[in-house]
């Protein structure tokens, strides 16, 4: 054996230890996590019937407000206030662990199918997927990590700065109980409106993270919200048309289909700034799906693909032939889009 063939085995056997330590590593980071919604639940339950114990309190403070003692109202709000915040950061925190934990499920599936490539393929054969498994291994990763960045920049500049704005405005009404009863009422009124107002945006931003209704209703239902949902955010025209037998598919399937999705339509608003028509078909036939997204934009070289930095039309595509289909990119310069892929139409096993 040459010096070239055995730097190659030693990589390839490497690359193959990496990938059963990233799989004995993810699948203990899910028991851990699944261990932690168990626990969350269950404060979360908690904190429900504490809240809901404050807010009757509160109901009777404010039937008796002219004969309770200014402190006591005080105390009243100060608990209701604070029950509610622990509620509204417990929810949050539940939701930010289902969602890690689908994110790492999708991850060891795609670990585990990759690590069964091994074995299925030959010598040859594996060592030819080495390199394209760490490239696929390379984007999933680069990936997440823009996404959390991004997540992490909307919960700091959204949430994160809105709750700091209630704790002063708390305070604000507080003192003024002592000083103008009616103003305090105003001020709390103010900061209920403001609380509703971002508890919708916390909703819409956990419904992009990650919508549970995936996981109740499944795909399609999820799809046409979103839709719904994005159409309202963006200065864009939005149609979307589903045909054929809409039913539930396998959990991984779902996830990635909606995903793609999501990345697809985020493509055509982002680099779209004047007002586009964007169009969504969806085909399920009996053995595939068949998704479509096309805009009326300024369109791109899809020859120059592989040399661009953005990753997600490259996770798609990865994504999608490691499922069995495949994906096609009609568009040329001013002359808009059209992104096609399919896969096979699995079925959630019962």
């Amino acid at each position: 054996m040459d010096l070239a063939s055995a730097v190659t085995d030693q990589n390839f056997d490497e690359y193959k230890s990496d990938l059963l330590s990233e799989i004995e590593r993810s699948r203990n980071k899910l028991d851990e996590i699944s261990n932690m919604i168990e626990q969350s639940q269950v404060e979360l339950s908690k904190l429900v019937e504490r809240n809901a114990s404050i807010s009757g309190h509160l109901q009777h403070v404010k039937s008796q407000i002219d004969v309770i003692p200014r402190p006591d109202i005080r105390t009243a709000y100060n608990a209701a206030m604070d029950a509610q915040q622990r509620l509204m950061v417990m929810r949050g925190q539940l939701e930010k662990l289902q969602c890690e934990k689908e994110q790492i499920q999708v991850h060891l599936q795609f670990l585990e199918k990759t690590n069964q490539n091994f074995y299925r393929e030959g010598d040859n054969k594996s060592r030819k997927s080495n390199q394209s498994g760490k490239d696929v291994l390379e984007m999933v990763i680069s990936s997440q990590e823009a996404v959390r960045q991004r997540l992490s920049r909307q919960m700091h500049d959204g949430p994160a700065q809105a709750l700091s704005n209630f704790i002063v405005q708390a305070e604000i009404a507080g003192r003024l109980f002592e000083i103008d009863a009616s103003r305090a009422r105003d001020e709390l009124a103010n900061l209920k409106a403001a609380a509703l107002s971002t508890f919708q945006k916390v909703r819409i931003f956990i419904f992009e993270l990650r919508p549970m209704m995936l996981d109740d209703l499944g795909l399609f239902p999820t799809i046409k919200r979103y839709v719904d949902n994005f159409k309202e955010e963006i200065n864009h025209d939005v149609t979307l048309s589903i045909k054929g037998q809409e039913r539930r598919l396998e959990p991984y399937l779902e996830v990635m289909i909606f995903r793609a999705i999501q990345e697809l339509l985020g493509n055509a608003a982002r680099h779209n700034n004047e007002k586009v028509d964007i169009d969504v078909k969806i085909l399920i036939e009996d053995n595939w799906i068949r998704v479509s997204v096309s805009d009326t934009g300024k369109g791109f070289d899809p020859s120059k693909l592989d040399k661009s930095e953005g990753l997600g039309l490259k996770l798609i595509k990865e994504r999608v032939e490691l499922l069995g289909g495949n994906m096609d990119f009609e568009s040329a310069i001013g002359q808009g889009t059209k992104i096609t892929f399919k896969v096979p139409c699995l079925e959630i096993k019962k």
